[in-house]
């Protein structure tokens, strides 16, 4: 397209030079008639009178108007043949010295205020996406990261704890349960059998020696009871002895630590009353043996049983509200072990967002370009925001605003001529592609309202993005830059 172009001109200049010439010839002919058509000398009128004479008189103007009449034709011709393609030319393009060059410029600031460490780049020096072009100080937002890691690690001890002391409570209400449970089957127990010996010293003399038997059989469960009083006692120990170990290192309360003494001289005492009845039925074998005068003192005795177990069953049935409370308890600890985890997922993102207002302290390029209206130096104190510097893009077009009568046959993609004044001895070419869904005043800050009454039709300009064909700016590409002005003519079908 740039050949038929220069071609076209070529032929022009061409035709202005032959009209020129002939110009040029028709004023030396003129000149010449004049010459030739002068008043002879004097020694010449003679002779010009004697052929006046001899022969007729010829016209002296027909050959100069001949010769006007050839070079007007001549020029004619070329008037109409430059006329002819020019209007071809006209014809099938459409012009506009309205156009610049335009690119992506990306503005590069700063995420969080800070101090400038230092710049690593230059005017107009190249850069690639992610290149390092200024790093602020980061020690505060280092300090950040540091305080938030630790918060992290303290909610994460926390929620350690929380959950040991759940599984302590659980195994700690589940075995008082068991205990208390167990106490109240012994109270009932003992119960029972104060009664029946109340029933047997009320029976008299008579039942003595019933009673010397029953005071036999007495006593094998008497031993099996110290027996179960010795186990209950050294599992009380053994809770106590661990017990004491964990309030020595601070993972149990105090309260907890005297809940399992308590539990422990419970035990010493079941212990005692287990010893205590092994000899209390031995005794009742020797009183049944002395006979009827003890009788009365084996009632006595079995009167202050029924009363002891008694005590000892509400003394169970308060164990066993206790150790359900302990269920409670458990809840308790489970929903501060469930705040504790919520606590980590909170100081997990507050390390998080540390960590990312870290890495903003290194600014980095946003895509490949050259830098261009640099205004910081080290030093600087800069807000989130501020402009720092322009990463001027590769990537350069043409924006071209027609107007809006000369895009009748205008298409994507049609062939385009781009002079700019920069390189005005080299033509590049482009293509059409796109063209813009708005004149630009309707994107102005102010677009004119024409319902006002005060219309007056004016010529619009319409925007078209012309893209340049790569291989004709070959060696151009970083000497192109945007602002340029620019001349196009787009060949329209």
């Amino acid at each position: 397209m740039s050949a038929d172009n220069n071609g076209r001109k070529h032929q022009t200049a061409i035709l202005e030079k032959e009209l020129i010439t002939d110009t040029d010839t028709l004023e030396a002919a003129t000149t010449e008639t004049s010459a030739k058509i002068e008043v002879p000398e004097a020694d010449v009128v003679p002779q010009l009178e004697k052929d006046k004479e001899i022969a007729p008189q010829t016209p002296k103007k027909k050959k100069p108007i001949a010769l006007i009449m050839s070079v007007l034709g001549v020029g004619a011709i070329a008037a109409g043949g430059f006329g002819y393609h020019y209007w071809q030319y006209a014809s099938t393009h459409q012009e506009t010295d309205n156009a610049t060059v335009t690119g992506n410029i990306h503005q590069v600031s700063s995420r969080i205020p800070g101090t400038v460490a230092r710049v690593l780049v230059n005017d107009n020096q190249l850069v690639q996406p992610g290149q390092v072009l200024v790093e602020l100080d980061p020690r505060d937002y280092q300090s950040k990261v540091q305080q938030a890691s630790a918060a992290l690690e303290n909610a994460r001890g926390q929620a350690q704890a929380a959950q040991a002391n759940i599984a302590l409570s659980s195994e700690t209400t589940t075995a008082k349960t068991n205990q208390a449970q167990g106490d109240v089957s012994g109270a009932l127990a003992a119960i029972s059998t104060a009664q029946a010996a109340v029933k047997e010293a009320q029976a008299g003399i008579p039942a003595a020696q019933a009673e010397v038997k029953l005071a036999q059989a007495g006593i094998p469960a008497a031993q099996a009871q110290v027996a179960q009083t010795n186990a209950n006692l050294e599992k009380a120990q053994a809770d106590y002895n661990r017990y004491t170990q964990l309030y020595q290192q601070g993972a149990i309360a105090r309260q907890q630590l005297e809940t399992a003494k308590a539990a422990y001289d419970v035990a010493v005492a079941q212990k005692n009353a287990a010893t205590q009845g092994v000899q209390q039925a031995q005794a009742r074998l020797a009183s049944a043996n002395v006979g009827v005068a003890k009788a009365q003192s084996v009632l006595a005795q079995a009167q202050e049983g029924v009363a002891s177990a008694q005590a000892k069953l509400a003394a169970s049935k308060g164990g066993l509200q206790q150790a359900t409370a302990g269920g409670q308890d458990t809840t308790v600890k489970r929903s501060q072990y469930e705040a504790a985890k919520a606590a980590i997922a909170q100081a997990e993102a507050s390390l998080k967002d540390a960590q990312l207002q870290l890495s903003y302290t290194q600014i980095t390029a946003p895509s490949t370009g050259r830098v261009g209206n640099k205004n910081v130096e080290v030093g600087n104190r800069i807000q989130a925001g501020t402009p720092l510097m322009a990463i001027v893009n590769d990537q350069k077009w043409i924006v071209a605003n027609f107007k809006e009568t000369q895009l009748e046959n205008m298409k994507p993609g049609e062939p385009v001529e781009i002079k700019l004044d920069a390189f005005p001895h080299h033509t590049f070419n482009g293509r059409v592609d796109s063209i813009s869904p708005a004149s630009g005043a309707e994107f102005a800050l102010l677009p004119p309202d024409n319902a006002t009454g005060n219309f007056t039709k004016i010529v619009q300009r319409i925007p078209v993005k012309i893209v340049f064909d790569q291989n004709s700016i070959q060696g151009y590409e970083s000497r192109i830059t945007p602002g340029m002005s620019a001349e196009v003519a787009v060949e329209v079908k």
